[in-house]
């Protein structure tokens, strides 16, 4: 049966603090040697996700920011479905634009006072000094299409107000670890993989789907494999949620992210 791998980066196989992934390496590379996809379904956006394609060179479809889209290489699968070509993608788009997720999360500061201060409202400087990342990868960060990621500054008894507010313009929120976001109501992991895992089948038969996160907005993603897999975060534990078959890595982030792939994939 065709393996296929969704991982998400930040805190997983990426370092969640400065970005490393060298632990991962000569697991990636034995997961290529055998063919496994590698599909990266993260927050980051297309330019964050292409940058690593292409350091780790991987091939594969990814999901970018929290599910607001699908990017598929042209040819990758040998059938057609329906998708929008840009660039050298076949794009499926789940998510709402942009400019309408701005525009809604001005609005609730406006009308709340709340101290919201969304990558919009931030220099490349500014999101490189916030997010410990260089201008260039801040830049990369900040190219959304799907979801804005923002810095909800106040008390935590607020959130409730906040995320009421954003299903009444009718969007959903997620919170990553290190931000929040505001993305559109189909936008989702979850649904992002079944997708993918549908047009996995279609061109190899059965499939065995492994998923690996850290955070909250991890939790569609895990839903929606065969196998889901958590790392252990920067506090010491480990996602709160409960499924049947979630296998809890001993190893923090990259170094989890590593168990999970030797013990499901290459033994």
């Amino acid at each position: 049966m065709r393996l296929v791998l969704f991982t998400d980066l930040d805190g997983t196989m990426l370092d969640l603090y400065d970005y490393t992934y060298d632990a991962t390496l000569p697991a990636l590379n034995a997961l290529k040697r055998n063919g496994i996809p590698v599909v990266f379904c993260t927050a980051k956006t297309q330019a964050e996700n292409e940058y690593y394609r292409e350091e780790m060179g991987l091939k594969d479809p990814f999901i970018v920011e929290n599910g607001g889209a699908i990017f598929i290489p042209d040819d990758y699968f040998s059938f057609e479905f329906e998708c929008k070509k840009r660039d050298n993608y076949c794009v499926v788009e789940l998510g709402a634009l942009y400019e309408a997720l701005r525009k809604a999360l001005t609005e609730i500061r406006e009308e709340t006072g709340f101290k919201i201060t969304g990558f919009g409202d931030m220099t490349a400087e500014e999101v490189a000094k916030d997010a410990n990342l260089s201008v260039e990868q801040a830049k990369r960060a900040k190219a959304k299409h799907y979801n804005e990621s923002f810095i909800f500054d106040e008390p935590k008894e607020k959130e409730t107000i906040l995320f009421d507010m954003i299903s009444a313009k009718g969007f959903s929120h997620t919170y990553g670890g290190r931000y929040y976001g505001i993305h559109g109501k189909n936008a989702d992991k979850g649904k992002a993989v079944k997708i993918l895992t549908k047009l996995f089948t279609q061109e190899y038969g059965a499939v065995n789907t492994i998923g690996i996160g850290d955070s909250m907005n991890d939790i569609p993603l895990l839903k929606a494999v065969d196998q889901p897999a958590a790392v252990r975060n920067k506090k010491g534990g480990w996602l709160d949620i409960s499924l049947p078959n979630l296998y809890k890595a001993k190893g923090e982030g990259p170094e989890g992210w590593v168990e999970v792939v030797e013990k499901f994939t290459l033994q």
